[in-house]
């Protein structure tokens, strides 16, 4: 039998397994991209026993996750959404046609109301522009609206214009963990006393505007005009229209619903009924008062020009003298007595300026001049 010798095997060395290494294909995991939020999306956040889960996931994960535990719910905030972004959002969280074109609009009037199993609240938002002078034109009181859709477990936020931002919001609510744990309707109460916070803060820089518009229409140097007034009165309106209300809706909350907030937040909302209380108080009292100063400026007006026609009146009066003697002698009849008297031009004058400063002293004294 031919016998072969066996095959030496051959030592692999360094530099044969990184040739290897180079000729064989490399496989690339792509990352795991999940989709991202849209640009109305101002922070989405899923919530378990009060506490925020790490991360910022989508409004369709976050809304996911929350379903699977009970003791969980997510809080989405938006900012002035487009339509396809709220549809979209409308379908991930059960929104009706109704719930979707409500958010869509601003400058509703605060609200609640209950359709299905989602309950919205709506609430105007208020800030104090500041200014250096109060004119014709001055914007003082700046207002928007928030929507807060309330649902098992999740909440949603909508909010139109510029002020009343959430972020500060949710980052205070994020520290009381208690109130938190109490699931969406912790939310719902949180915005309702930040608006009734910004509606006092509001209040108490509009009181300054009226005291000091109350200094100068009091003042020795009148600068107030009718217009200024005016223009502080529609803010207040305004101011009014986003304060008064919101009684409705907050009293609503506080009293025992059959559905509605837990009762451990019942009384949370009641404090804020009572806040809202004060500050309903206050903007009713600037409109009083702000009448009350257009009713005296108006009264200043008019004694004003009763004396301005005084003045004239008595002016008139001293220069009806210089005309009578004057159309008298001016007649030139023939027969008139001292009409070739030599002295007759000269007391004629006399007579003139006599009368004259006659009336003026009688006037200045009776203060009319």
């Amino acid at each position: 039998m031919d016998q072969r010798p066996a095959p030496t095997r051959r030592r692999t060395t360094l530099p044969d397994l990184l040739r290897r290494a180079l000729r064989r294909p490399t496989r690339t995991t792509p990352p795991a991209t999940g989709p991202t939020n849209p640009d109305a999306v101002v922070d989405c956040a899923v919530y378990v026993d009060g506490q925020r889960q790490p991360g910022r996931p989508h409004y369709t994960d976050a809304h996911t996750h929350s379903r699977r535990n009970r003791r969980s719910f997510v809080w989405l905030g938006l900012h002035d959404p487009t339509p396809a972004v709220m549809t979209a959002v409308g379908h991930t969280f059960g929104l009706d046609e109704f719930h979707i074109t409500q958010a869509l609009t601003d400058g509703h009037r605060p609200t609640l109301q209950r359709h299905d199993d989602v309950t919205l609240l709506v609430l105007r938002t208020a800030a104090y522009v500041e200014h250096t002078e109060l004119t014709d034109t001055s914007e003082v009181v700046d207002t928007g609206d928030v929507m807060i859709f309330i649902g098992d477990r999740f909440v949603v936020t909508v909010r139109h214009g510029a002020p009343g931002a959430l972020t500060t919001v949710r980052q205070d609510l994020q520290q009381r963990r208690t109130i938190l744990a109490e699931g969406p309707w912790a939310v719902a109460y949180a915005i309702c006393a930040r608006m009734v916070t910004q509606y006092l803060d509001v209040a108490t820089h509009v009181e300054t505007d009226l005291e000091q518009l109350e200094e100068t229409v009091f003042a020795r140097e009148r600068t107030a005009d009718i217009p200024h007034i005016y223009q502080l009165k529609r803010e207040i309106v305004e101011l009014k229209r986003a304060v008064l209300p919101a009684q409705a809706p907050l009293r609503t909350l506080a009293t025992p619903p059959t559905d509605g907030p837990p009762p451990a937040l019942r009384r949370w909302f009641t404090d804020v009924d009572g806040d809202l209380a004060r500050a309903v108080d206050r903007v009713n009292a600037y409109d009083d008062l702000l009448n009350s100063i257009l009713q005296t400026r108006l009264a200043q007006l008019a004694v004003e020009q009763n004396n301005d026609m005084r003045k004239i009146a008595a002016w008139a009066a001293i220069a009806a003298t210089q005309t009578a003697v004057a159309g008298i002698y001016g007649m030139n009849f023939t027969h008139m007595p001292e009409l070739h008297w030599r002295y007759g031009y000269g007391a004629a004058l006399l007579l003139m300026a006599t009368a004259a400063l006659t009336l003026h002293r009688l006037f200045r004294r009776s203060g009319w001049l």
